[in-house]
Order: C-alpha cells, then sequence, then structure tokens
C-alpha cells in the first residue's frame, strides 16, 4: 500500500535529521493518513479510501465526496479518485432516467 493520499496526492518527503553537532542523517516526512470511509449520497453506501486528514478537510468543506469529485478536474484526481467519480456519475445518471 502507498503512502499516497487517493485525494490530494500528498506523498513522502524527505530531509535531514540535524543534531545540535550539525550532523546530517536522512529522515522521512510521513503524511497523515488515515483508512477513512465516505459515505456517497449517489452510491448510497460508505467508500473506503486511504486519505490525508487535508485531504478529509478539504472533502468537508466541499459538502461531501459526491460533490467534491464532480467537482474537481479528472487531471487533478488519482485514479482511485477519477473511477469513484465515473461511478458515481453512472449512479447519477441511472437515478435521473428512472425518475
Amino acid at each position: 500500500m502507498a503512502r499516497r493520499c487517493a485525494i490530494t496526492g500528498k506523498g513522502v518527503l524527505t530531509g535531514n535529521n540535524v543534531s545540535h553537532a550539525n550532523n546530517k542523517s536522512r529522515r522521512r516526512f510521513l503524511p497523515n493518513l488515515q483508512d477513512t470511509s465516505l459515505l456517497s449520497d449517489a452510491l448510497g453506501h460508505a467508500v473506503r479510501l486511504r486519505i490525508s486528514v487535508n485531504g478529509l478537510k478539504t472533502i468537508d468543506h466541499n459538502g461531501g465526496i459526491d460533490s467534491f469529485l464532480l467537482s474537481t478536474a479528472d487531471s487533478k484526481l488519482s485514479a482511485e479518485a477519477r473511477r469513484l467519480k465515473k461511478s458515481i456519475q453512472r449512479a447519477i445518471a441511472s437515478k435521473q432516467v428512472a425518475a
């Protein structure tokens, strides 16, 4: 499982630990990733994603996973998020045809 956010694309960064004696050793800065279940209104069930806390705040700010994905360009989304967006679009289209 990659250490990359499915929404924002945040990943691992590298840098140095610097001691008081100015010795440098390599270190990794890991993103704050959480396994979360987000309720999709269009699909009618929860969707499990591994996203950063910053990505979760972005989704909440935009009004949920459905509205966030529909308002975001495909070029800014990961492959997993693009698949989810297409399934949401299909679910919305099928609900409109049925109504």
